[in-house]
């Protein structure tokens, strides 16, 4: 497709405004050169260890890679930075064969002794609070050895079924640049130096970070020179900037402008995520949150109307959720169901309990797994509990403040969405398990849960394994610390002229094949 030259000046003007001394070295005039791409909220950072959502997995996976990754279309298993890989007869230790002769994007070499600094980051001795995933990927690991230069080892203190599935994901395991680690005081969240087809140019904070070929990499090259991923709160300018051309590529679209982008000749690219949108309870015996009773939390959710909620909201581009489970995730059971939308008997629980006023805690702007945008949200939830006699006060941050508030401030009720890292039933449920508060928002402590988390994680897969989560569920659902609302739909809009990005089923994008005519 033709680009007009005001078109042109329009998108390499924002790409050049903050950083010009960087860009116009690394970005080109060609159009073809350039991929630009709009979200809706701003990295929380670009350290793997140190960050948990997805508009910094946005960036860390074209960066960054890990020992192995998962294939294309689906979770399955297959090389990266390890070429082969051995388990002993125990399950208890794990020996990589390292990808020989590639280089980090500063240059330095990667081996095993990368491997090993990149996994010692991150054990419990010293992990810090931000690394929420390290206990989750790295949380039974024992030991790491280096053998020889491309010879690692990993002893674990006990069976771990979905070891080398985590170890795929983009949060913890992915290898970073010892010295560049070193030189930033472990913590590369600005400037993240990895091993992947692309390398970290710039971020101009809240509007754009650029990214570019690494011409070194030791795969296939990426196609396209330069990505551009822009930072664009509002929905409705996602629209206008792809319709005309600023951008190539958005996400977080909310369904009614879907005929707005068709009409203007561009794409809609539709698939089933492995995302949970929810509600979640404040569930903290420490605090003076109304939903610390488990009671008062079944009451609230049976307040809402979830099926009629998700229709009104989200067009008929999201699935209500009776589980939280997505139900192509093993482990999954009809049998599960959180509440059944009862309005009197909740008025009835709450009158009883004296609940009359709470606090939602939201955020501004559209996720993906909430593409209408957290305040809208809370105020259609907001408006079940009026009927049931509850006012409800809503606080809107920020992403990035509202993440913090969750572990600081006072709620009752706030929402998060869950997008599946590996495919494995672990990796949803085992967030609740925990004592980490940035993990486990909702402060939800059940020992009978946890155990048999801790049993499932050891279990080989098969229906002895999946049966242990579904009874897991069936826990959660009953003493209800969170209410699923959702499960949504990937929906992107890209220009006409686009195409090759790759959307994985984790809801991860990648741009190494993406190309612009």
């Amino acid at each position: 497709m033709f680009f007009s030259k005001k078109i042109l000046a329009t998108a390499l003007t924002v790409a050049f405004a903050a950083h010009s001394f960087i860009a116009n070295a690394a970005l080109s005039r060609k159009p073809q050169d350039n991929i630009f791409f709009a979200t809706g909220v701003d990295p929380l950072g670009l350290d793997p260890a140190l960050v948990d959502d997805f508009d910094s997995g946005t960036v860390l996976c074209n960066v960054f890679e890990g020992l192995v990754r998962f294939k294309e279309n689906n979770t399955d298993i297959e090389p990266a930075l390890a070429t082969s890989w051995t388990v002993s007869d125990d399950g208890l230790t794990y020996t990589f064969k390292l990808r020989e002769g590639v280089k980090f994007h500063d240059g330095t070499p990667f081996n095993a002794e990368a491997v090993k600094f990149n996994i010692d980051r991150q054990m419990p001795e010293v992990v810090t609070p931000k690394m929420s995933y390290a206990g989750l990927v790295f949380g039974d690991v024992k030991e790491t050895n280096v053998i020889d230069e491309y010879t690692v080892e990993i002893k674990l203190n006990k069976k771990s079924t979905p070891f080398l599935h985590n170890l795929a994901m983009l949060y913890a395991a992915p290898i970073v640049s010892p010295k560049a680690l070193k030189e930033n005081n472990n913590n590369v969240n600005e400037s993240p130096i990895g091993t992947g087809p692309y390398k970290f140019v710039a971020w101009d904070k809240g509007q754009q970070i650029i990214i570019t070929r690494n011409d070194e990499y030791w795969g296939e090259k990426a196609k396209t020179q330069n990505v551009i991923i822009r930072t664009i709160p509002e929905p409705s300018s996602r629209v206008v900037a792809l319709n005309n051309g600023e951008v190539d590529m958005i996400i977080g679209i909310d369904s009614n402008v879907i005929p707005e982008i068709k009409a203007a000749g561009n794409k809609i690219v539709e698939r089933d995520s492995m995302s949970t949108n929810y509600m979640l309870f404040n569930c903290s015996d420490k605090g003076d949150a109304v939903t610390k009773d488990p009671e008062v939390r079944r009451a609230l959710s049976m307040a809402i109307n979830v099926p009629e909620l998700v229709e009104s909201l989200y067009k008929g581009y999201s699935k209500p959720a009776h589980s939280f489970l997505p139900s192509f995730v093993p482990g999954y059971s009809e049998d599960v169901k959180y509440t059944t939308y009862d309005p009197k008997k909740a008025k009835e629980i709450l009158e009883k309990k004296g609940v009359k006023t709470l606090t939602i805690l939201t955020y501004s702007g559209a996720r993906l797994s909430n593409t209408v945008g957290g305040q809208v949200l809370a105020e259609a939830i907001q408006s079940y509990l009026g009927e049931v006699g509850v006012k409800a006060n809503i606080l809107v941050y920020d992403w990035a403040t509202y993440r913090n508030k969750l572990t600081t401030d006072h709620f009752d009720i706030a929402f998060l969405g869950w997008n599946g890292d590996n495919g494995d039933p672990d990796n949803f449920l085992n967030q609740f398990a925990t004592d980490d508060h940035i993990a486990n928002n909702p402060q939800w402590k059940n020992q009978e849960f946890r155990d048999l988390i801790a049993q499932g994680v050891e279990i080989p897969d098969g229906p002895k394994r999946y049966e242990i989560y579904k009874k897991a569920e069936l826990i959660m659902a009953e003493d209800a610390p969170i209410l699923p609302l959702s499960h949504p739909r990937d929906v992107i809009g890209e220009r006409s002229n686009f195409s090759g990005a790759l959307v994985h089923p984790t809801g991860l994008n990648f741009f190494k094949n993406a190309v612009k005519q």
